[in-house]
């Protein structure tokens, strides 16, 4: 084969795992909004030079544009080679793209291949990729779901973290939109992904799953904080068997009060978040409720969230929107140990 050699996605997927290096050679900003899982950022321009060459060329044209633009380009590769590259042998296949037109990426890959090195360049880019990840969550793969329900609190979490760490597979949804699924699932100093990227990281996993295995995935709403799960996605799962997990009211206060307790560091950002409920609890109840924060009585305001909101709107929600839910395999944890959770999850992996 002759290198660069640029192949479609369609092509480039049934190897994608086979490169030693995925570069993104576009700019930081678009990196970080999306890109194909495992890629590193390589900018051929970074953001300010690439809005700076974007003006020349919308004003004076191409030609100055890529006048300026050309050493631009050949100083950022030439440092990704010193600093990323210099060490890597002849036999590295990397796997180069940027956002459509190749100008970028085909640059980068030219040089690459000039050095002898056997690069394959994605062919349209980013926007090919992503058009494949938005075609496939539309028609995901047929996995065999066991969605694991369960009032607020019962650990349904920690038992996806427990069998994802046994080697069983698992789509945590809300690991991946970085956010607990609740008016209270903001995590600090955690941004939720964009759209897109949430999108990507859930058609990787989709992709990996064998058919013939069982995917643990938590009875997630429609929305996971901001983000949107897939239609198709979301249908599969709403039609999947059931794991009702089951956990005494006083313990789940108990693993609530650890898995939110910055929120019991600061009552004010806990009371922030509660002023979103108002328009359903009123003004007196959520005022009662900010009050117990501030005094510092979270198990007590823990356990009235559970009994008054949590656990009538998950009640309410679930029958309607899982329907092997009454037919559920029960499974009771006596405790909210380590211990308690690798035994549920390894009767369920075992199952």
């Amino acid at each position: 084969m002759k290198y660069p050699a640029v192949l479609s996605f369609a092509d480039i997927l049934p190897e994608l795992d086979s490169f030693d290096t995925i570069i993104d050679a576009r700019s930081e900003s678009e990196y970080a909004l999306d890109r194909i899982p495992g890629a590193i950022n390589a900018p051929v321009l970074d953001d300010a030079q690439r809005i700076r060459v974007g003006t020349l060329y919308k004003q004076t044209g191409s030609f100055e544009a890529k006048r300026v633009g050309a050493p631009l380009v050949a100083a950022n590769i030439a440092r990704h080679i010193e600093t990323l590259w210099a060490d890597k042998p002849r036999e590295w296949k990397p796997l180069v793209y940027c956002w459509r037109g190749g100008n970028r990426s085909g640059s980068m890959a030219h040089i690459l291949a000039k050095i002898g090195w056997p690069v394959v360049q994605l062919e349209g880019g980013y926007k090919a990729y992503r058009a494949h990840v938005a075609s496939s969550l539309e028609q995901p793969p047929a996995l065999d779901f066991r969605v694991v329900c369960g009032t607020t609190g019962s650990g349904k979490s920690r038992l996806l973290e427990t069998l994802d760490g046994i080697g069983a597979q698992v789509l945590d949804l809300e690991k991946l939109a970085a956010h607990r699924g609740s008016v209270l699932g903001h995590l600090p100093h955690e941004p939720q992904p964009s759209q897109k990227w949430f999108e990507s990281q859930v058609w990787d996993l989709l992709r990996r799953f064998d058919p013939a295995k069982p995917v643990f995935v938590e009875s997630e709403s429609k929305k996971v904080g901001n983000l949107r799960v897939p239609d198709a996605v979301m249908a599969q799962m709403r039609a999947a068997p059931c794991i009702a997990l089951n956990l005494s009211r006083e313990n789940r206060v108990r693993l609530l009060m650890e898995d939110y307790e910055h929120f019991c560091a600061d009552p004010s950002a806990l009371n922030g978040q509660l002023a979103h409920l108002v328009q359903l609890h009123g003004r007196e109840r959520i005022a009662a409720w900010q009050e117990m924060a501030t005094s510092g009585a979270m198990p007590e305001l823990v356990d009235q969230l559970l009994l008054q909101h949590y656990d009538p709107a998950y009640l309410k929600s679930i029958d309607r929107n899982f329907v092997e839910y009454p037919k559920a395999q029960v499974l009771e944890l006596g405790d909210i140990s380590k211990d308690d959770f690798e035994a549920a999850a390894r009767k369920l992996h075992a199952a």
